[in-house]
C-alpha cells in the first residue's frame, strides 16, 4: 500500500458526514492508532538484522524496505493530521540512519502520530493531496500500521494479533477505497476467503493478500 492518501474518495457527497450532525460513535482515530501501534511494536522489535532482506507479502518490499516505508508513513501522517502537505517522492533509509535504535525511534514517531491525530480538529475537514475527509486519511495510516505489521510478522515468522476494533474500522475503509485502489495498483485483486473467515483474513484478502502466505 503506497501513497494511500492519493486515492480519491468515491463516497457520494451526500454520504459524507454532516459537520452539524452528532459526533460519530466510532472510537477516535487517535485511540485506534494507539492500539494499532501497541500491537505492531512487538513485531517490529522482534525483527532480527539477518531478516531484513527477507521477502514480504507486500511483494515490492523486502522487510527492510517495508519498515522504511512504514516509518515514512507514520511520520508523514503526522503532518496530514495538521492539514500540512507531505512528500512521498523519496523514502528515507531511517533504519540505516538510526541503526540499532530504529525500533525505539519508531515507537517515538508512533507516539507522535497518535498525539497528532488526538489534537483538536485533526479529524475535521479535509486533508492530503486529494483533499479527502480527515478521518478517512487517519484510517489510511491505521490500515498501514495494521496490515504492514502483519506483513512483517509473516516475513519474520513472528506472532501478530491486530488491535481490537481496528479490523472492523478498516474493513469499512477498504470496502470504500478498494475499487479505486486497484485501478491505481495500490491493492491487488481480492482473493476469496471461506464463509466465516476471521475478520483479519477477510481484510487481508480484500487488499489482495493471501492470509496464509508463508515465505519461500
Amino acid at each position: 500500500m503506497t501513497d494511500m492518501q492519493d486515492i480519491p474518495d468515491e463516497t457520494p457527497a451526500n454520504e459524507h458526514a454532516d459537520p452539524t450532525a452528532p459526533a460519530s460513535t466510532s472510537p477516535p482515530i487517535s485511540a485506534l492508532l494507539d492500539a494499532a501501534a501497541q500491537a505492531a511494536l512487538p513485531v517490529l522489535r522482534g525483527v532480527r538484522d539477518d531478516q531484513l532482506g527477507l521477502p514480504t507479502p507486500c511483494a515490492e518490499y523486502d522487510v527492510r524496505a517495508l519498515l522504511n516505508h512504514l516509518f515514512q508513513v507514520v511520520v508523514a501522517f503526522q503532518n496530514l493530521a495538521a492539514k500540512k502537505d507531505v512528500d512521498f517522492s523519496t523514502t528515507p533509509d531511517r533504519l540505516g540512519d538510526y541503526g540499532a535504535q530504529w525500533p525505539d525511534r519508531f515507537a517515538q514517531e508512533a507516539a507522535r502520530l497518535v498525539e497528532a491525530w488526538a489534537a483538536p480538529g485533526a479529524e475535521d475537514g479535509l486533508t492530503g493531496g486529494m483533499q479527502l475527509p480527515a478521518r478517512t486519511v487517519g484510517a489510511m495510516v491505521l490500515l498501514d500500521l495494521t496490515v504492514h505489521a502483519w506483513d512483517v510478522a509473516r516475513a519474520a515468522g513472528l506472532p501478530y494479533t491486530p488491535a481490537p476494533g481496528c479490523v472492523a474500522e478498516l474493513r469499512t475503509l477498504v470496502a470504500q477505497m478498494a475499487p479505486t485502489a486497484r485501478k491505481m495498483n495500490v491493492f491487488a485483486e481480492p482473493l476469496p476467503v471461506p464463509p466465516g473467515a476471521p475478520g483479519l483474513d477477510a481484510l487481508l484478502a480484500e487488499t489482495g493478500r493471501d492470509p496464509h502466505w508463508r515465505a519461500g
